[in-house]
C-alpha cells in the first residue's frame, strides 16, 4: 500500500493526500467483499457463527470527504476566500478536528497535520494545499480540448455534471478527484473483483534478502492477516446442496431415495463421521481438511465399484468364449453329416445324368438335320431377294444422279454471277482507294512544303534573335568598359583640383553625381539586357519544341501514308487474284460442254434468280446481326440499279417490321425467364432456352444490343428478397448454367480495325464472305437440326468470336453468381448463429430424483440430459439439411454447394473456438464432453451428406475439434509440450494452447490440468512470439471471400445436352420460336 511508503517520504503534500484517499476507498471495498460479505453469507445461511471483529476505516473516509465537515470541504471553503493562507487553513483544521481520534497535530509544527490511516500514521504538510487545489484547467482551454477530433484528447477532460456546475462556478481539484473516485467505486461495485497484494521482501530492492518484520507489516496493512484469521475461524469450504450431492452422493446412495437435498447432505456428513460442519439454507459449510477426507472416501468407493465392474466383465467374456466354442463344435458336426449325405446323393445323380445326356444327344442330332435343310432354303431365297433389290437401287441411283447434276449446274451458274458482282465491287473499291491515295499524296506534299516554309521561318527568326543577342552582348560590354573608365578617371580629377574655389568644387561634385547617375543607368540597362536575353532564350527553346513536334507530325503522316500504300498494294494483289480466277472461270465456261448446254437454262432462270436475291436480302436481315442494313442495300444496288429507290423503301419497311418483331420476341423471352422456373432432367429450362435463342439470333456477334442488359436487370430484380433461399438457389443454378454455356461457347474476338470505310460485321474479301456464309449456315443448320449444345469437349467445337456487349454480359453474369452465392451463405450463417451461442456452454438441467433401482434411474437421468443438450445441435443440423435440400432440388452445381458448406463449417469453427477462448466457464471437462457430442452429430451429418456435397467441410473444424479433444483428455499433467503441440493439437498455436491450458478446470473429476513446467515453457514462448509479432492474437478470423472461379464452375459441369430440352409453353405457340421445337424433336 502507498501509505506504508509514505512514511519514508520527507515532503508529503496534496498529491499523496489524494493517493491515500484512493487507498482508503479500495481498502473499504476490500473489507466489504472479503470481511463483510463473508460474514453476511454466514448470516444469510443462518448457521451458528460468532461475529469476527475487524478494522473498519469508515471514520477515516468521513474525516477526509464528508460534507460539510471533511478536510476537502474545508479546503474548498478556504480556497474561496482570497485572503486565506495555508496557516489559516491549518488552524481551521486544528480547531475543527481537535477531538477526532484519527486526526492529530505534530509537536512544534505550525502547518503540519497527521492522519491515522488503516496502514499507519501519515504526516502531511499543508503549505501548498491551497495552491494545488486551485490548479484547475481554464474553461476555455477545456472546451478547446473537448472539441478535438482525437477521441483520447477529447476524453481527457469530460464535462462536469449539470448538478455540480449549477451549484457553484468554483471547481477545485479535490472535489473533482473525489467525484471521479466515487464514479470509479461505482464501476467496481458492478464487477466481480479479484484482489492481488504485492509484497516487497526488503527495502533495498535486492535479491536474496528477506526482512520478516517488513513483510509482516505489509501483510498486516494489506488486510491479508485479517482475511486469514476470518478464514481460519470460519468455513473455508462451501458447497451448494446440488454440488455436494453430485460429488459425494456415491458415498451413501441409499440416502438419496425419498429424502430432500438438505436431509441427504446431513445424512452423508453424519455417516462419514464429520465434526464441526454446518448446514445452511442452501449450502454445506465444511471445516479445513474435511473436503480432503470426503474425497479420500469417495476415491475408495469408486475403486471398489471399478473392481466389481471388472469382475463382472471378465465373467461375461469367459462365458461368451465358452458359448462360441460350443456353437462351433455343433456347427462342425452338422457340416460333416451334410457332407456325408451329399456324397450319397452325388453317386445317385451320376446314374441319372448318364441317361439324360444320352437322350439329349439324340434330340440334338435330329435338330441339326432340320437346321441344315432350313439353311439351304434360306440361301436360295436371299439370293433372289438381293438381286431384285440391286435392280431397284440401280434404277433409283440413275434418276438421283440426273437430278443432282442438274442442281450442280444451277449452283455453278449462281456462283458465276456472284463472282462477277464481287469483281465489279472490288473494281469500284480499288478506284476509291486510288483516289484516296492520290489525295493522301497531295496532302503529304502540302504538309512537306508547309513544314519546309515553317522551318525556314523559324531558322530566320532564330538567326535574327541570335544577332540581336550578340549586339546586346557587345553593347553591354562597351557600356561596362565606359563605366569603368569613368569611375577610374573621376577621383583623380577631384584630387588634382586644389580646394581653393568653392564654385569649382561644387561643379566637380555635380559632375561626380552625374557620373554616378550614369553608372546607375548603365547598371539598369545591363539588367534589362540580361532579362531580354533570358526571354530570347526561352523563345528559342519554345521554337525548338515546336520544330520537334512538327517533325513528329511529319513522321506520323509518313507512317500513315506507308500504311495506306501497303493496303493499296494488298488490294491490288487481291484484285489481280480475282481477275485471274475470273479468267480461269471464263476459260472453263468456254471449254466446258456442260456449260454450253446449260446457257439456255441460265437465261430462263435469270428472272427466278432476281426474285431469289430479293428474298435472300430479307432472310439475311432476319438471321444476321444489327449491322446487316448496309450489306442488304449494297446487294440491291448491284442487282437492280434502275429500281434502287423502290427497293430502298421496301427494305426500310421490312427493317421496321423486323425491329418490332424482335422487340416482341425479347419481351416474351424475358417473361419466360422470370416466370418459368422448371427443370428438365436437372437442367434449368429458362437458361437453356435463353442460350439457344441468343445463339439463333447471333446476339453474341452483335456490336450493339439491349437484350443482355434486360437479362441482367431481370436477374437482379428477382434476387432483391435476400431471405428467400429457395428463389436464390434457383437463380444461382440458372445463372451458373448460363455462365458455363457462355464460357464454353464464346471467346474474345480480334480488335476492330481503324478504317472508317470498312464494315466491321462483314469481311472485305470474297473468300472472307464465303467463309462467313459457310460458318453461319452450318451454325444455323446445327441449331435447327438438333444442336447438342455443350455435350463433349469444348476444345473440339468451334467457338464464336464474341463482341464487346457479349463479353460485358459475361462479366455481369459472373458478378450475379458471386452475389447470389454470398447471399445464400450469409443467410445460412444468420440462421445458425443463435444456436451457436447456445451450443458453446452445456445446459444446466434440474436434478431428477432417482426412483427405486439405481441402474434404471441413472440410465433415465443420462438420457434426459442428453436429450436436453442435443436440441441446439439438432437445430443446426436441421438448418444444414434444409439448405442442402433446397440446393439439391434446384440443381445447384456440386462445386458451389461444397464451397458454401465449407465456408459455413469454417464459420462454425471460428465462432465456437473464439467463444471457447474468451469464456472461462466453457473450458471445463463437462463442457468439453458436451461439445464433443455436438461435433459427433456434425460428423454424422457430413457422412450422410456424402463427399459430393460435404467435401472437406469436416476438415474445417480442426481447431475446435483439437481444442475439445484437449479438454476431455485425461492425465493432462503427464503430457509433455512436444506431445501436445505435435500429436494432440498440431493446428493450434502456442498462445492458443496456453490460453486453454490456463483457463481449464475439471468440474467432474477434480483432476489437475497441465504441469507447471509445461505452463512455464508455453508462457516463455508466448512472450517471445508477442515480442517478435506485436499484433499476434490467439483468435481466428472469419473468411468472407468468394472461393471459386469460372473455371471451377465449368469443370463441375460434365456435359449439357440441349437437343431434348422442352421449351416453355408460351414459346411453343409462336412461329418465331419454332427452332426450339425442331431442336427438341
Amino acid at each position: 500500500m502507498a501509505a506504508c511508503h509514505t512514511q519514508l517520504m520527507l515532503n508529503v503534500s496534496f498529491e499523496q493526500f489524494c493517493i491515500n484517499l484512493t487507498n482508503e476507498k479500495l481498502q473499504q471495498h476490500f473489507n466489504q467483499h472479503v470481511f463483510k460479505m463473508e460474514q453476511d453469507d454466514y448470516t444469510t445461511e443462518e448457521i451458528n457463527w460468532s461475529y469476527v471483529e475487524f478494522v473498519d476505516n469508515q471514520d477515516v473516509l468521513d474525516l477526509i470527504e464528508k460534507k460539510p465537515g471533511g478536510i476537502i470541504a474545508l479546503l474548498d471553503e478556504a480556497c474561496m476566500f482570497p485572503k486565506a493562507t495555508h496557516e489559516t487553513f491549518a488552524q481551521k483544521m486544528y480547531q475543527t478536528y481537535r477531538a477526532h481520534k484519527r486526526f492529530s497535530k505534530p509537536k512544534l509544527a505550525r502547518t503540519d497535520f497527521t492522519i491515522n490511516h488503516y496502514a499507519g500514521d501519515v504526516t502531511y504538510q499543508a503549505d501548498h494545499f491551497l495552491d494545488k487545489n486551485k490548479d484547475y484547467v481554464i474553461a476555455e482551454f477545456q472546451a478547446l480540448l473537448m472539441d478535438s477530433k482525437c477521441s483520447f484528447i477529447a476524453n481527457l477532460f469530460p464535462p462536469l455534471p449539470e448538478e455540480s456546475s449549477k451549484q457553484s462556478k468554483f471547481s477545485s481539484i479535490g472535489t473533482r478527484f473525489k467525484q471521479q473516485l466515487q464514479s470509479l467505486m461505482e464501476t467496481l461495485n458492478t464487477t466481480e473483483p479479484h484482489y492481488i497484494r504485492c509484497v516487497k521482501p526488503n527495502t533495498v530492492l535486492k535479491p536474496g534478502i528477506f526482512e520478516n518484520m517488513n513483510v509482516l507489516n505489509q501483510l498486516r496493512c494489506g488486510g491479508v492477516l485479517e482475511a486469514i484469521r476470518i478464514s481460519c475461524a470460519g468455513y473455508p469450504t462451501k458447497r451448494t446442496f446440488d454440488e455436494f450431492l453430485d460429488r459425494f452422493g456415491t458415498l451413501a446412495p441409499d440416502v438419496l431415495d425419498g429424502c430432500d437435498e438438505k436431509s441427504a447432505c446431513i445424512a452423508i456428513c453424519d455417516r462419514m463421521g464429520l465434526k464441526g460442519y454446518q448446514i445452511g439454507k442452501t449450502k454445506v459449510f465444511l471445516r479445513a481438511g474435511q473436503m480432503a477426507e470426503l474425497d479420500a472416501r469417495r476415491t475408495e468407493v469408486l475403486a471398489h465399484a471399478a473392481k466389481r465392474i471388472q469382475r463382472q466383465i471378465r465373467t461375461y467374456l469367459t462365458r461368451k468364449e465358452f458359448i462360441a466354442l460350443k456353437r462351433a463344435t455343433i456347427h462342425f458336426q452338422k457340416l460333416w453329416r451334410a457332407r456325408k449325405s451329399y456324397k450319397e446323393l452325388q453317386a445317385a445323380a451320376v446314374v441319372i445324368q448318364t441317361g439324360m445326356r444320352a437322350m439329349a444327344a439324340r434330340n440334338e442330332y435330329r435338330q441339326r438335320r432340320r437346321n441344315k435343310a432350313a439353311k439351304i432354303v434360306q440361301t436360295q431365297w436371299r439370293g433372289f431377294h438381293a438381286f431384285s433389290t440391286y435392280k431397284q437401287k440401280k434404277k433409283a441411283s440413275l434418276s438421283l444422279q440426273c437430278l443432282w447434276r442438274g442442281r450442280l449446274a444451277r449452283k455453278d451458274a449462281r456462283d458465276t454471277g456472284a463472282l462477277k458482282e464481287a469483281k465489279d465491287k472490288l473494281e469500284k473499291r480499288v478506284e476509291e482507294l486510288t483516289w484516296r491515295l492520290d489525295f493522301e499524296k497531295h496532302l503529304r506534299t502540302d504538309l512537306e512544303e508547309a513544314k519546309g516554309q515553317e522551318i525556314s521561318k523559324l531558322q530566320k527568326a532564330l538567326q535574327e534573335m541570335q544577332m540581336q543577342l550578340d549586339e546586346a552582348h557587345d553593347a553591354i560590354i562597351h557600356e561596362k568598359e565606359a563605366a569603368k573608365i569613368a569611375i577610374e578617371q573621376a577621383p583623380p580629377v577631384i584630387k588634382e583640383v586644389p580646394v581653393i574655389d568653392n564654385t569649382k568644387v561644387e561643379k566637380l561634385t555635380d559632375e561626380n553625381n552625374k557620373l554616378e547617375d550614369e553608372i546607375r543607368e548603365l547598371k539598369k540597362r545591363v539588367e534589362d539586357f540580361e532579362q531580354s536575353y533570358n526571354e530570347v532564350e526561352k523563345e528559342c527553346q519554345a521554337t525548338r519544341k515546336e520544330a520537334e513536334e512538327s517533325q513528329l507530325r511529319v513522321s506520323e503522316l509518313q507512317e500513315s501514308i506507308e500504311r495506306l500504300q501497303l493496303n493499296l498494294s494488298n488490294l491490288e494483289s487481291e484484285n489481280q487474284v480475282l481477275r485471274q480466277q475470273a479468267l480461269v472461270a471464263s476459260t472453263n465456261e468456254a471449254l466446258s460442254e456442260e456449260m454450253d448446254i446449260l446457257k439456255n437454262k441460265i437465261k430462263d432462270l435469270e428472272s427466278e434468280n432476281e426474285l431469289l436475291r430479293t428474298q435472300r436480302v430479307v432472310v439475311e436481315r432476319v438471321v444476321s446481326s444489327d449491322d446487316r442494313a448496309p450489306k442488304g442495300l449494297e446487294t440491291v444496288d448491284i442487282t437492280h440499279p434502275a429500281d434502287n429507290g423502290h427497293q430502298t423503301e421496301e427494305v426500310h419497311e421490312e427493317m421496321k417490321v423486323e425491329q418490332q418483331i424482335s422487340k416482341e420476341n425479347h419481351d416474351i423471352l424475358i417473361k419466360c425467364l422470370a416466370e418459368d422456373k422448371r427443370f428438365d432432367k436437372g437442367r434449368p429450362v429458362a437458361a437453356c432456352t435463353l442460350y439457344k435463342a441468343l445463339l439463333q439470333w447471333r446476339s453474341f456477334e452483335a456490336e450493339k444490343t439491349n437484350i443482355f442488359d434486360r437479362i441482367i436487370h431481370t436477374i437482379r430484380s428477382s434476387i432483391e428478397d435476400q431471405d428467400n433461399t429457395s428463389d436464390l438457389a434457383y437463380w444461382l443454378s440458372t445463372s451458373s448454367t448460363l455462365l458455363f454455356l457462355l464460357q464454353s461457347t464464346i471467346k474474345a474476338g480480334n480488335a476492330p480495325t481503324r478504317s472508317p470505310y470498312r464494315n466491321r460485321s462483314s469481311p472485305t474479301t470474297l473468300f472472307g464472305r464465303m467463309a462467313q456464309g459457310f460458318r453461319s449456315t452450318s451454325l444455323s443448320m446445327a441449331i435447327s437440326s438438333g444442336y447438342s449444345g455443350i455435350e463433349g469437349s469444348p476444345n473440339v467445337r468451334t467457338r464464336i468470336e464474341a463482341k464487346y456487349p457479349a463479353l460485358l454480359f459475361k462479366q455481369h453474369l459472373t458478378a450475379c453468381v458471386e452475389k447470389i452465392y454470398g447471399m445464400i451463405r450469409d443467410n445460412l450463417k444468420k440462421e445458425i448463429s443463435p444456436f451457436l451461442n447456445q451450443c458453446i456452454h452445456a445446459p444446466r438441467s434440474a436434478r431428477i430424483k432417482p426412483l427405486k433401482g439405481s441402474s434404471r434411474s441413472i440410465h433415465s437421468n443420462i438420457i434426459a440430459k442428453q436429450q436436453a443438450s442435443s436440441v441446439h445441435w439438432q437445430n443446426i443440423v436441421n438448418s444444414l439439411d434444409n439448405t442442402l435440400t433446397i440446393l439439391s432440388e434446384n440443381n445447384v452445381p456440386s462445386t458451389i454447394t461444397r464451397k458454401i458448406l465449407s465456408q459455413v463449417f469454417s464459420y462454425i469453427n471460428v465462432q465456437l473456438f473464439n467463444s471457447l477462448l474468451l469464456r472461462r466457464e466453457c473450458c471445463s471437462f463437462s463442457n468439453g464432453e458436451y461439445l464433443k457430442a455436438g461435433l459427433q452429430e456434425l460428423e454424422s451429418w457430413c457422412s450422410k451428406a456424402t463427399e459430393q456435397y460435404a467435401g472437406s467441410s469436416w476438415d474445417e473444424l480442426q481447431h475446435i475439434r483439437q481444442a475439445v479433444g484437449f479438454l476431455v483428455l485425461h492425465q493432462k499433467s503427464q503430457k509433455a509440450l512436444d506431445e501436445i503441440t505435435s500429436d494432440l493439437c498440431p493446428m493450434l498455436s502456442i498462445a492458443q494452447i496456453y490460453r486453454i491450458g490456463t483457463m481449464f478446470w475439471d468440474d467432474k473429476y477434480g483432476a489437475h490440468g497441465l504441469s507447471p513446467e509445461v505452463i512455464g515453457k508455453m508462457r516463455a514462448l508466448t512472450l517471445e512470439d508477442s515480442a517478435s509479432i506485436p499484433n499476434n492474437t490467439f483468435l481466428l478470423d472469419v473468411d468472407s471471400s468468394i472461393p471459386f472461379s469460372i473455371e471451377e464452375i465449368s469443370r463441375s459441369f460434365q456435359s449439357i445436352n440441349l437437343s431434348d430440352v422442352e421449351p416453355p409453353p408460351l414459346l411453343r405457340q409462336r412461329s418465331d420460336f419454332q427452332f426450339l421445337l425442331q431442336a427438341a424433336a
